[in-house]
């Protein structure tokens, strides 16, 4: 892997897209390593886009992901990820959840929702990791888990030591969330297609 490592996070507002990428970040500070991040929040109180990009290594100059673009991408909205996969690096991997969120513009002005989205999506990333992530949420009791089943995936991809996404877990997830949060990370991680593991 890279020198730096770097994370787009997209998605639509509400889904815990800060969240989850300030739980990236105090991963990577208990791993001993350096963290940038910057969040664009789109219209994100009414369902708008949100697009967070998290960069951690031994170095990190700047909190944007430069050319030729990240690592990982984490999708939290089907067509959000389909427009995040454009800024993975060659051999990057996305991991997006298939929920589709119909934006305003599909609502109000007639511009159509792809229906082939999964399959564009799984065109322009063959190492796609596609899943019902809201499903499996709803099944642990909580449909707001969705981001830590997401990021259990992130992290059978050998992306950070285990102890240090407990320690993230713990330093930013409330108390009462906290262990509905760590059994979706787990379930996440137990999902994962084979992946080397920290």
């Amino acid at each position: 892997m890279a020198a730096t490592t770097n994370i787009l996070i997209v998605g639509v507002g509400g889904q815990g897209i800060v969240l989850a990428g300030d739980i990236i970040g105090i991963a990577a500070q208990r791993a001993g390593l350096a963290v940038k991040a910057s969040e664009v929040h789109g219209m994100s109180q009414r369902g708008g886009s949100v697009v967070s990009e998290v960069r951690f290594g031994a170095e990190v100059h700047s909190p944007l992901i430069p050319p030729p673009g990240a690592d990982f991408l984490l999708g939290f909205e089907l067509l959000e990820g389909l427009r995040g996969v454009a800024r993975l690096r060659p051999g990057g991997v996305a991991i997006v959840n298939t929920q589709r969120i119909v934006p305003a513009s599909v609502t109000y002005s007639g511009a159509v929702y792809p229906v082939e989205a999964e399959a564009q999506l799984r065109d322009a990333c063959p190492a796609a990791v596609l899943l019902d992530a809201l499903a499996i949420a709803g099944e642990l009791g909580n449909a707001r888990a969705v981001n830590s089943v997401l990021l259990g995936i992130l992290a059978a991809h050998g992306v950070l030591p285990l102890p240090c996404w407990e320690a993230a877990f713990r330093a930013a997830v409330k108390p009462r969330f906290l262990d509905l949060n760590l059994t979706a990370f787990q379930r996440g991680l137990a999902l994962a297609p084979a992946a080397p593991r920290s």
